[in-house]
């Protein structure tokens, strides 16, 4: 079966508890999002409960792991669960891998012969290579999710750099970035949402930061929270259609498919988002 993840998902965070997020990805699907991404962050998820509980309430949707931290989540087990589930729910299962930021990981190092080996493991345990999609961000990381993955899912990133990745990775590979939304066309109000997450964490990690300014933006657009410039650029606000229009953008540089993560105040549903673009996007 081939994998598919439609040209536009929803990126759900991990700020919302596991019940909320089920009932998302099921409208998710109603809606006709192709792709629920579950954000995890630096979570013990071995068992993949959360996939297969997601799996169990739908039908069609592809549910994306984003993503199994490879320093906290044992290879051999993760390995374990995706045949499991694989048995029972089919093709629909994409696992996103990913290295993580020495800022979070005590144990940090060597960050590209980890990923080797944890890509090896996971040939080991029956992982196949195009059910698998790495976190990479830079040359090098793009390179190995080119030889060794189906594609690249990255984070916080603006069509510049997914023109570069669409370039490094070739054309047969899936380049799926994740991109953040507000719905509200006030400029101030839209910032106030996306500024705080953005600037912490993302802001405080090298990773990202790196990556930011290898791609047109300065030292003083990544200072301070984030100039008004590089906040709109990643957290695209305005009406549905606008939004719209800035997340194809990403599609025009090169990408297959794009994960829009809708951001709203604290833990507020983000399905509201959700509807009012999927009535432009579908």
């Amino acid at each position: 079966m081939s994998l598919h993840l439609g040209t536009f998902g929803a990126w759900l965070n991990p700020l919302h508890d596991d019940d909320a997020r089920t009932k998302y990805a099921v409208e998710a699907e109603a809606l006709g999002y192709g792709t629920a991404w579950l954000g995890f962050g630096i979570q013990h998820i071995e068992d993949l409960a959360l996939v297969e509980r997601i799996f169990d309430a739908t039908s069609t949707i592809t549910v994306a792991t984003a993503i199994v931290n490879m320093w906290i989540n044992d290879a051999t087990e993760i390995a374990k669960s995706y045949r499991r589930i694989r048995a029972v729910h089919g093709d629909r299962l994409l696992l996103g891998i990913g290295i993580g930021h020495p800022e979070s990981i005590q144990t940090y190092r060597k960050p590209y012969d980890t990923m080797v080996d944890y890509l090896d493991r996971l040939d080991d345990g029956g992982v196949p290579r195009d059910r698998r999609i790495l976190a990479a961000l830079g040359p090098r990381a793009l390179r190995l999710a080119a030889a060794r993955a189906a594609g690249s899912h990255p984070y916080l990133t603006v069509p510049a750099h997914t023109r570069t990745a669409r370039e490094v990775l070739g054309q047969d590979r899936i380049l799926a970035p994740e991109q953040k939304v507000v719905l509200d066309t006030d400029s101030d109000a839209a910032r106030a949402i996306g500024r705080p997450f953005i600037q912490h964490p993302y802001l405080g990690l090298t990773n990202y930061v790196s990556n930011l300014r290898r791609h047109g933006y300065t030292e003083q657009d990544v200072a301070d929270g984030g100039s008004d410039r590089l906040i709109d650029a990643l957290s695209l606000h305005g009406t549905a259609a606008a939004i719209v229009a800035g997340i194809t953008g990403h599609l025009d540089a090169g990408a297959d498919h794009v994960g829009i993560q809708v951001l709203t105040t604290g833990t507020e549903s983000p399905m509201r988002g959700y509807r009012e673009l999927a009535e432009v996007l579908f």
